[in-house]
């Protein structure tokens, strides 16, 4: 077929499922023990060809004042101004620049990250879980994803000194999500 009688490429959008997908991330606290938090009001969504997501579009907003760490006064102060000012800005967002394979079920993820109106480049690692239909008849995708950043390139600074030596909170936010997608209709 020549170029101009080639089907368009049906692209298919997908829906995060968010009763099973979680946005966590981790940071050192007093230098020595991992500090889990999550974020908890979050959507996403992905437009592919098919399975193959070398040109899929991901789109994720993650809700600031969503953050939980089961400490509610940790809960207030990532809220405040010191690091997401949740008030002047209420959602973080990543938008998709691109997606190589690597091999296997294994991809990098490319994209921009806004944090408090910052946008940096990330790039992430990928897991493609695999394609299965629900006992309800809808068709759903899994991934899991991980990556490194230094907060401070957004603008995320606080900190106080120890007198033992070295800082409360690490530079370094490990970021992992575990996420379900749903086809749409």
């Amino acid at each position: 077929m020549s170029p101009a009688t080639t089907p368009a490429a049906v692209r298919t959008k997908w829906t995060v499922d968010p009763s099973h997908s979680e946005i966590t991330f981790k940071v050192k606290h007093l230098m020595i023990a991992n500090v889990k938090g999550e974020f908890q009001k979050f959507n996403a969504s992905i437009e592919a060809v098919g399975a193959d997501f070398r040109n899929a579009k991901v789109r994720a907003t993650l809700d600031s004042a969503g953050v939980f760490t089961n400490d509610e006064n940790r809960d207030k102060h990532l809220r405040s101004a010191d690091f997401f000012d949740a008030e002047a800005h209420p959602h973080l967002t990543f938008a998709s620049t691109g997606m190589e394979h690597v091999e296997g079920s294994d991809y990098k993820l490319h994209g921009d990250l806004t944090i408090k109106g910052i946008t940096k480049p990330v790039k992430l690692d990928v897991e493609f879980g695999g394609k299965n239909t629900d006992p309800w008849g809808k068709e759903k995708l899994a991934f899991a994803v991980s990556g490194k950043i230094n907060r401070k390139d957004w603008g995320l600074n606080w900190n106080a000194a120890l007198e033992s030596g070295g800082v409360l909170v690490s530079d370094e936010v490990r970021i992992n999500a575990d996420v379900q997608f749903i086809q749409q209709a």
